[in-house]
């Protein structure tokens, strides 16, 4: 459970890192967003590369901020029945939702996704509008957000099936950084 316990964190750093990163697309979006505007209403100057480009990065923040969210146990829950279940009850159905549900889900639009990428790759596809950008790189949005997702998933599986084991806290509980929670967790067990 050790190793299992290294690549969870690993993952978590991984997403950690990309979700912090990418999160600033969100201030280039406004800026982005801002300037078009500006220039379109104020210089009558429209260009839809800069709309496009507004897309992409709306995509990216998105896609590549699942794991992210997932990671910080954001993501969109509905616990009418599930919040009045005993914690251990409610980690069994995260887990089971995680296998039967989550991880399928998120392999097959993977799987599904990875084709349209590569046709908008070896195709040179851009968009049809005038002025337009290429459409590779936010099409390699999607597959690689998933896998982000998919690897979170698996992550959060290895800390339940962990918790319900004893030997992590809560994974579920906020803390203000999970990777390093679990450094210090497993760094006083090792005490």
């Amino acid at each position: 459970m050790k190793l299992l316990l290294r690549l969870s964190r690993a993952i978590d750093w991984l997403n950690e890192h990309i979700g912090r990163v990418v999160l600033w697309c969100v201030l280039i979006m406004v800026l982005v967003s801002a300037a078009n505007a500006t220039s379109r209403y104020a210089l009558n100057i429209a260009s839809n590369a800069w709309l496009e480009l507004q897309w992409y990065l709306f995509a990216a923040v998105f896609l590549l901020c699942a794991g992210y969210t997932f990671l910080h146990n954001e993501h969109i829950r509905i616990d009418v029945l599930n919040s009045r279940l005993s914690r251990r009850t409610q980690i069994w159905i995260d887990i089971f939702g995680t296998v039967v549900f989550m991880l399928p889900v998120t392999g097959y639009i993977m799987w599904l996704s990875w084709p349209v990428f590569m046709n908008a790759w070896t195709s040179g596809e851009t968009s049809m509008n005038a002025g337009g950008l290429i459409r590779w790189p936010v099409r390699l949005l999607v597959p690689v957000g998933f896998f982000l997702l998919t690897l979170q998933g698996v992550s959060e599986l290895i800390k339940r099936i962990a918790y319900l084991n004893g030997l992590i806290p809560d994974p579920v509980e906020h803390h203000e950084d999970p990777a390093l929670e679990q450094l210090h967790v497993d760094e006083e067990a090792q005490k």
